[in-house]
Parts: structure tokens; sequence; C-alpha cells
């Protein structure tokens, strides 16, 4: 298991951190600071000047990741991970792989008022020559701005007017009642090629509805993994009640079968999208949202959908809608389509 402690610079996390380990039996601390710090050492200057926090490289995330399962290996656990997490996305990808790795977390924020955080943030610029005072200040307002999500997910922890020790004591209660856990279930990582199968629902304006994983970043569609021994278009209607509570009327039609080539880590495999037709307005009105898994759901023109999807996901839309309009499905290799299927507009 994984104690996630969150908060601003100033709150007190890797103090409380190091009191926390005395109360948690068979605990050890995790610091991914550390693994940023390598990162820097390892990586050209040139890579580095492209990003403003080694939080932004996606190899510090998946190594975060990857270093969790291994120590989990040598010692018992749980890791103490006092780590500002202020990105709601890399919330997203760390956790969802977590979870796909089969390990809990329980994320904690450790708030203070903005004047308590300033003046440890001063104390401890005295402490080391003001080198990271005015780095940890530039970050107070991205920390107001991340306290909404924050906030919704963890539990919160008002470190204000607490000693280290009462703050890891509040800590350890709140751990053993289970406070914070994310509760996402993810199915593990793939090993080899995947099949999934997405369905796209429309409302009767023929925007297209996307949904908000918690599990990773960017919105997606309804849809998932298909299953061994499953045929995709079931995959689909299912994935589309489980996620969505909505029963499909009848077996969706196919748009699109897009070949996604393995990029190291991700093994690629084949991905189907299928038109789910237009929704009812009671339809719309009934749609549940299981919290663990998806967090929201919107209808979206595809002007908008530019601005939430990954492109690889963007581009298999724009084709699933053109073949739509077509009436005959496309069948595309990394977003292209091959054949006689790029000559359909």
């Amino acid at each position: 298991m994984i104690v996630w402690l969150n908060g601003a610079f100033g709150a007190g996390k890797t103090t409380a951190a190091n009191e926390l380990l005395d109360l948690l039996p068979g605990s050890t601390l995790y610091d991914p600071e550390v693994i940023g710090a390598a990162l820097r050492r390892m990586l050209p200057k040139e890579r580095l000047g492209q990003i403003a926090d080694f939080q932004d490289l996606h190899s510090w995330r998946r190594l975060v990741v990857d270093t969790a399962a291994a120590l989990l290996t040598e010692v018992e656990g749980p890791l103490i991970t006092p780590m500002t997490l202020l990105r709601r996305e890399y919330r997203d990808e760390i956790f969802g792989a977590l979870a796909a790795r089969r390990i809990p977390v329980q994320h904690l924020l450790l708030h203070a008022d903005e004047p308590v955080l300033r003046e440890r943030i001063d104390t401890r610029a005295a402490d080391d020559g003001g080198s990271t005072r005015a780095w940890c200040l530039a970050h107070l307002s991205s920390y107001r701005a991340a306290l909404p999500w924050i906030t919704a997910e963890a539990h919160t922890l008002d470190t204000s007017h607490l000693t280290p020790r009462r703050t890891a004591e509040r800590l350890a209660e709140a751990i053993g009642e289970g406070a914070g856990t994310a509760g996402i279930v993810q199915t593990p990582e793939p090993t080899a090629e995947t099949v999934a199968a997405g369905v796209l629902l429309f409302d009767d304006r023929d925007r297209v509805l996307l949904v908000d994983p918690t599990y990773k970043p960017g919105w997606e569609f309804p849809g998932g993994v298909v299953e061994r021994g499953e045929a995709p278009s079931t995959a689909g209607v299912r994935e589309v009640y489980e996620e969505l509570g909505l029963r499909l009327p009848a077996q969706p039609a196919l748009l699109v079968v897009d070949w996604e080539p393995p990029q190291p880590p991700a093994f690629g495999g084949m991905r189907l999208l299928f038109d789910g037709g237009r929704l009812a307005a009671e339809d719309e009105a009934a749609l549940l949202l299981p919290g663990a898994e998806l967090r929201d759901w919107r209808f979206v023109t595809e002007e908008e959908a530019a601005r939430l999807l990954p492109a690889n996901r963007l581009e298999r839309l724009r084709c699933a809608l053109r073949a739509r309009r077509a009436g005959h499905p496309l069948y595309l290799e990394g977003g292209v389509p091959t054949g006689c299927g790029h000559l359909l507009r």
C-alpha cells in the first residue's frame, strides 16, 4: 500500500512522514523526488529545457509506479510518500497505474492556511540560504487552484496548528480508518497487444459523449478492453452498461477499426469504435457514473473534443464521424485510413 501525503510546500509532509514511520509498523519512506533528481542527472539538457518541473516527464511518472512496485517486493509496506501532486491528470496517471499493479493508495492532504505556509517557507529559506523560497512561494497559486479537486478526492487534515508528531498521530488514525482510499478498479497492465472497443453515443444535436476516467489522463470514449472469448461489439455494450448504467437496445454498428502500433512501453493493438446511436432525453437523464472509474461525462462537438482528447483518440474520432456520415466503416493504421477508405469524405 502507498500512503500519499499531498500538500503545498510548507505543509509539513516530510516531517510528518518521518514521524509516521514510528506509528505504522513495517512502513518505509518513499520519496519520488529522488527519482526526479536522478532524471535531472541522466537526461540531456535539451530535454530538461523543455519542461518546467520533473513531474512533467512521463518517465518520472512511470518510474514512480515502477519503483513503488519494486520496493514493495523488498519491504512489508506501506510506503509513506510525501509528494506534492497538483495536476489532476498526473494523479490519474500515477494512481491508475498503481491500481493496475494492485497497489492500493490512500491519498491524504496536509493543508495549512496560506499565512502559515508562507511563514514555514520563510523559516525553511533561512535554513537553506533562501535558495528555495521563491520557487515555493510561486507554487502557492497552483496549490490554491488545485485545492477543489484535491479536497474532493483526498482526506484533508489541517496542520496549521499541529506539531509534526500530532500531525502524524492524526494521520495514523485516518489511515487506520481507511480514509482517502482511492477506489480505482483497474485491469492489470497488458503484457501483449490488446483489443479495445469504444462506443460513440450522440445527443439530438449530434454531439458525441465523452467520459473523464479517474485512472488515466485525458478524456475517453465509453468502452474498454475486450475480454478473452468476448465479441468486440458485445464488449462495447457491456462497458457502456458498466460505466454509464445504459442498456443499448441493439448491437452497435462498426465505424472504425484502428491498428495502434506498439510504442514502448505500450503494446498497442486493435481499437474499434462503434455507433451507439442517439440517446433519448430520458436516457441522458438516467446516465450514472461509477465514481471509482469515471468522474464526469459530457456531450461535445468535434471542436470541443479537440481540447479534451489526446491526439490519437481525436484522429480516431474524426475518422469515425466521417465513416458515420458516409455509412461505411474505415480501417486505420495508427489513426490513418488505408486502402480505399482514405477516399471517403
